[in-house]
């Protein structure tokens, strides 16, 4: 299992670095995959080293993408080709999707969730093209898992570890982070 979470000039720290802190706990295997360089801003101005750009990246290593939120990062990801590159891989392997506040229009736009349950951040309803828009903080629907917003990032983190690696090591580290 190798698990890709892209990061795009403007994405939402807490978002993309509380699943990456949770998965690789869960001993998972997780790339950073920087969009078009590996020094990459995050939307409050700290700055993340990816583990690799995406050109160095080959999406068919990949069996889950991680797409968090933020602006403009949501928009940088759905603008770069690499996203739709992974996203096709991932699918074609029938692997996970997951895409947390702003992100889940990236899925949206590609016909993603049509037929799904899904959640955005407030305001990203319209661009969620054919999905059942409901209001919880995560959802699961088959293949795809979206949140959101920062409120949820641990849910989505702790969803994504009972998803990737197993229900049992969602709950061991929930316990050890003092999760409720």
């Amino acid at each position: 299992m190798k698990i890709a979470l892209l990061l795009a000039d403007g994405f939402e720290e807490i978002e993309a670095l509380t699943p990456l802190d949770m998965l690789r706990r869960a001993g998972l295997s997780v790339d950073t995959v920087g969009i078009g360089k590996k020094d990459i801003s995050g939307a409050h101005g700290i700055t993340v080293i990816a583990d690799i750009c995406d050109s160095e990246a080959e999406p068919n290593d990949y069996d889950a993408v991680i797409l968090p939120g933020g602006m403009p990062g949501a928009t940088n990801l759905d603008s770069a080709e690499f996203t739709d590159r992974i996203i096709n891989a991932v699918t074609e392997k029938g692997g996970r999707i997951a895409a947390i506040c702003a992100a889940p229009l990236v899925l949206g736009r590609r016909g993603l969730l049509r037929g799904k349950k899904a959640v955005c951040y407030p305001g990203f309803e319209d661009e969620l093209t054919g999905a059942e828009v409901i209001f919880d903080g995560v959802v699961t629907d088959g293949n795809i898992t979206t949140a959101r917003g920062m409120g949820v990032a641990l849910p989505f983190a702790c969803e994504l570890v009972a998803l990737l690696a197993s229900k049992e090591a969602a709950e061991k580290i929930s316990r050890s982070i003092m999760k409720d």
